[in-house]
């Protein structure tokens, strides 16, 4: 009974110990999604939504400061993207660790890509790449892919 207890205990004290070393942040969640304008022409949808404390930088960061957020498409004989992404006005302040004014978002943002349609339907692959900060600290870059279908 007693060895049991201990093993019990010991079991408890192994799963408390790993479940907090092996804690990964990830303060930023992506969502993806399309909408047809017309027969000709869609809008693909990337959301962020931002941990309270942290934000991800715009797209237009000078060199010599953060990793700036961007996309990549892979190519496709369906459709053909219309300019860059779009984003909406970001917010700016200056930062030390980089010399420089740096414009970024908070709590969540919503970048648009048009695309001209080859087809009615297709889907559309790429990925974004990010880097999330806090005060205190800036997470390596991340890239998540993603495959949206336009119907």
């Amino acid at each position: 009974m007693i060895m049991r207890k201990l093993t019990l205990a010991l079991a408890i004290l192994f799963v408390a110990a790993t479940g907090v070393s092996a804690q990964i942040l990830e303060p930023v969640k992506w969502q993806f999604g399309a909408k047809k304008i017309n027969n000709d022409e869609a809008v693909v949808f990337m959301k962020a939504t931002i941990d309270k404390g942290w934000h991800i930088y715009s797209q237009n960061i000078e060199e010599g400061g953060p990793i700036k957020t961007s996309f990549t498409f892979s190519p496709s004989n369906e459709y053909a993207l219309i300019g860059k992404p779009a984003e909406p006005k970001p917010k700016s302040k200056h930062e030390e660790v980089f010399g420089m004014d740096v414009s970024y978002f908070d709590k969540e943002v919503v970048f648009q890509q048009k695309i001209k349609l080859k087809k009615g339907s297709t889907t559309v692959k790429g990925a974004v790449e990010f880097m999330a900060c806090d005060a205190n600290q800036c997470l390596p870059p991340d890239e998540i892919a993603f495959t949206v279908a336009v119907k």
